[in-house]
């Protein structure tokens, strides 16, 4: 993943609509499989992490998102990596459907996510996000 010193950038997009967040289940082949996930990934060079999170979001479910603010941004340490993690919070921009069910995209109710097997990174958010819906 990233050098000691320079962490990968990621940026995650937080979906909400209707009271509702946008959740995933990762794939078997990649690192944390089987946990949950928002739609998110690595920045491209030079990319914000919020253009990051609406990218990601588009490619992995099909659904245009905008950001509305970060929720929180930290580095954190994994035993494949270090990540720079970007939770950015997004609506849609329109009525929409999730079109990719390949990663399990669907929307779930902000206190079923506690009950969910999300990396120990993302505590800290799903508790943050708790109090914004």
């Amino acid at each position: 993943m990233g050098s000691d010193c320079t962490p990968v950038r990621i940026g995650i997009a937080v979906v909400l609509h209707a009271g509702r967040v946008l959740v995933g289940v990762r794939g078997p082949d990649g690192p944390l499989p089987g946990q949950a996930e928002f739609p998110g990934g690595k920045c491209e060079p030079g990319e914000s992490a919020e253009n990051c999170a609406v990218r990601e979001c588009q490619e992995e479910t099909g659904l245009g998102v905008v950001v509305v603010g970060l929720i929180d941004e930290f580095t954190w340490t994994y035993p494949h990596g270090t990540v720079k993690l970007s939770f950015l919070l997004c609506k849609p921009r329109q009525a929409m459907d999730v079109r990719n069910e390949q990663q399990g995209f669907r929307w779930e109710a902000p206190a079923a996510l506690m009950e969910m097997p999300f990396p120990e990174a993302n505590r800290g958010v799903l508790e943050r996000l708790l109090t914004l819906v």
